[in-house]
């Protein structure tokens, strides 16, 4: 049985008359007290009654505003009242545009233009959720707006992923932490309302980054997630009909002014100004640090067994600046001057003293990948180094790469190994 009022077990139908029974006090409060709305807490948690009343109970206080006043008009206003709320509203882009064939709305996130760094620069994390929890009270408005039109119950949403320009910048660790969030937020304060995703001109990172984001999501969520190929407009158009899908997407629809991109309901974002930054980087934990005695480096060695992983770092030194670069070699634990090594990010000087470096480097090759933190310029002064290195496999690879920075400091004296 799938759950749904009409299609109810004897089982299923004891377990929402529980459930029912055991929310009452709460009822008043929420946005529907209707059999569908319940139905949706408890499909979230395979009919468990205690679960999706755990679930139900759970919700935040912010969201709790939200769904009593199902995005008032005082509500949306203080949510985009300040200017890092500004920033988001003007550079992240997304929207909601159309429906399907079943009249649910659809929602584009077109993730290519986003500039994540410049975004938590100028705003919080905190923003940044907000403006996702404003997005999703709309959409369940535009839900009962369409069950209300259409006389009968639409409850969920179509969204499309366009990933076309999707980058190494976009796995900037703090962005991921922070559309984690986002996705934990969704899951358990809107359950069930995603009907379907549609991810369209996935890249090769795509497997990378969707392995970094998926455990924030749960089995019934990732079953919802189709990955299409070269035929996408295709299989859009099956689902859409051509006069509720912009003509970039390959449909019929513009705007008043022909706009194919449909840019006064789809946002395309772009990269934010330094103008809007409040702050100069990212407070991190980060996982090691190791002090580099003076005219010495440090290497960090990790044997990558997979073509498309990624390595992703980021450091601070305390005091003064410190150089680094990649570099690769042919055998795990043979020690090498930097001049011996084939350079595959050019070493250079860092005031990681001042702004905290990051960065990340897809691995077309397997081998072994040294992460070279070098001092040997320095004639008076050690340096700490704060610092976090990670693997990060594509969707299905299990295996872990060997390696992991055991290789300690190693003293380099003349001018070639610099």
């Amino acid at each position: 049985m799938s759950g749904r009022l009409e299609d109810l077990s004897p089982k299923q139908a004891e377990a929402l008359a529980q459930f029912r029974e055991r929310v009452q006090d709460i009822l008043p409060q929420l946005p529907a007290q209707h059999d569908h709305f319940l139905l949706r807490w408890l499909r979230a948690r395979n009919f468990h009654v205690q679960k999706a009343e755990a679930m139900l109970r759970k919700v935040p206080q912010l969201l709790c505003g939200a769904l009593r006043t199902r995005v008032s008009s005082s509500f949306l206003s203080l949510l985009v009242r300040s200017l890092p709320a500004q920033v988001i509203e003007k550079y992240l882009s997304g929207g909601m545009c159309g429906y399907d064939r079943e009249g649910s709305p659809i929602w584009y996130d077109v993730i290519g233009p986003v500039d994540p760094k410049g975004l938590l620069l100028s705003a919080s994390k905190q923003d940044f959720v907000k403006s996702k929890v404003r997005d999703c009270e709309l959409l369940q408005k535009e839900c009962d707006q369409q069950s209300e039109k259409l006389g009968k119950v639409v409850e969920s949403i179509t969204m499309i992923y366009d990933l076309e320009g999707l980058g190494l910048k976009h796995l900037w660790k703090p962005a991921i932490e922070a559309y984690g969030e986002v996705l934990t937020m969704f899951e358990d304060n809107y359950p069930e309302g995603l009907k379907r995703l549609f991810v369209i001109k996935a890249p090769k990172l795509f497997p990378v980054a969707y392995n970094l984001v998926k455990h924030f999501l749960s089995e019934d969520t990732r079953s919802k997630i189709i990955v299409l190929g070269a035929n996408w407009q295709e299989v859009l158009l099956s689902y859409i009909h051509p006069d509720q899908l912009p003509a970039v997407y390959g449909g019929n629809l513009t705007d008043p002014d022909g706009d194919p991109r449909c840019r006064t309901r789809i946002k395309y974002g772009g990269d934010v100004p330094r103008t809007y930054y409040v702050r100069e980087s990212v407070k991190v934990q980060y996982d090691q640090s190791v002090s580099i005695s003076r005219g010495s480096s440090h290497q960090l060695e990790y044997e990558i067994l997979f073509p498309g992983c990624v390595l992703r770092w980021q450091f601070a030194s305390d005091g003064a600046d410190i150089g680094f670069g990649v570099f690769m070699k042919p055998r795990m634990g043979e020690r090498r001057r930097a001049g011996d090594m084939l350079e595959v990010v050019p070493s250079q000087r860092y005031n990681a003293h001042l702004v905290p470096e990051d960065g990340s480097l897809t691995c077309t090759d397997p081998g072994v990948y040294v992460l070279r933190f070098d001092n040997t310029y320095s004639v008076f002064h050690s340096k700490r180094v704060g610092f976090t290195v990670e693997v990060l496999l594509s969707d299905g690879q299990a295996e872990t790469p060997r390696g992991g920075g055991q290789a300690g400091p190693q003293k380099e004296l003349d001018a070639g190994a610099q």
